[in-house]
C-alpha cells in the first residue's frame, strides 16, 4: 500500500499579514513538483484570516469548491445571489461550472480558520451551483459523518464529483474502519487536532497522510482527535 505523509512544517506557506495559508498541496506561490494535487483533489489550504480581511469579488469556473468552517464567521456572497454567513462547522460547496464570481470576509472579531479545498469536477460547463450545511461538532462525536457526496440528499452537501468528504471527532482509544472500491480512488487524511495512527503510520496534528491501492483505511486514535477525511478519483 503505497502512502505519501506531509508534516506540518513541510506545507508550503503564504503569509500576508492578514492572511496565513498552509499549502499540503501546491498552490498560488507554492509550487511543488511532488504535491500537484493529489489525483482530482487539486488544492487543500489550511487558511487564517485576520478580522475585517478577506477575499474579494472573483471568478471561478469548472472546479468543484468546498470550505469547511473550523472556527470565526465569514460572510459569503456570489453571483449567483446568495448572500449569508458561515460559522464554525459549517460547510458550504460551489460547484463552479460554467463560472460564478464570489467574495468572502472574515466578519467577526476573531480569526477564521477554514479549510479550502478544491476537486475537479466530473462534468465541464455544468450550471453553477451553491450549498451548505451545518455539522455541529456535539452531535459528531465518536463517529465518521459524511459532509460532502455525489450524491444529493438533505444530510450533507453534493458536488459534481464521484468523491466523498467525512469529518471524524473522536475520544482517544477509538477504532474506526472505512472502506472503499479502490479501483482508481485514492484517500487524503488530515489531522486538525490529536494524533492518529493511519494503516500502521503515526500522523499528528496538522499532518496529512495519502494513501492509494487499498481498499481500507484503518484509524487508531491515539488522543482525542478531529479530522478530515477525503476519497476522490484518481484520474478521470
Amino acid at each position: 500500500m503505497p502512502f505519501r505523509i506531509t508534516t506540518a512544517a513541510d506545507r508550503g506557506l503564504k503569509d500576508t499579514g492578514w492572511l496565513q495559508s498552509n499549502f499540503s498541496l501546491s498552490f498560488g506561490p507554492y509550487a511543488n513538483p511532488e504535491r500537484t494535487g493529489f489525483g482530482l483533489l487539486r488544492v487543500f489550504n489550511d487558511d487564517f484570516v485576520q478580522a475585517g480581511k478577506g477575499f474579494g469579488l472573483h471568478a471561478h469556473s469548472n472546479m468543484e469548491i468546498i470550505s469547511v468552517m473550523l472556527a470565526g464567521r465569514m460572510n459569503h456572497k456570489d453571483s449567483l445571489g446568495y448572500s449569508e454567513e458561515v460559522t464554525t462547522d459549517w460547510v458550504q460547496i460551489m460547484s463552479a461550472g460554467s463560472g460564478l464570481r464570489h467574495e468572502e470576509y472574515n466578519i467577526g472579531d476573531d480569526q477564521v480558520n477554514f479549510l479550502q479545498i478544491w476537486i475537479e469536477p466530473k462534468l465541464q460547463n455544468v450550471t453553477p451551483r451553491y450549498q451548505r450545511r451545518h455539522f455541529p461538532a456535539e452531535k459528531r462525536r465518536n463517529q465518521l459523518t459524511t459532509i460532502v457526496s455525489n450524491e444529493e440528499g438533505t444530510a450533507h452537501c453534493w458536488i459534481n464529483q464521484n468523491a466523498k468528504l467525512s469529518l471524524g471527532f473522536f475520544d482517544a482509544g477509538q477504532q474506526v474502519d472505512y472502506r472503499l472500491n479502490p479501483l482508481n480512488k485514492s484517500v487524503f487524511l488530515f489531522v486538525l487536532e490529536g494524533q492518529l495512527t493511519v494503516n500502521g503510520q503515526v500522523v499528528q496534528q496538522r499532518e496529512s497522510i495519502g494513501l492509494w491501492e487499498t481498499d481500507l483505511v484503518s484509524v487508531a486514535v491515539d488522543r482525542e482527535s478531529k479530522f478530515i477525511l477525503i476519497e476522490a478519483p484518481i484520474n478521470h
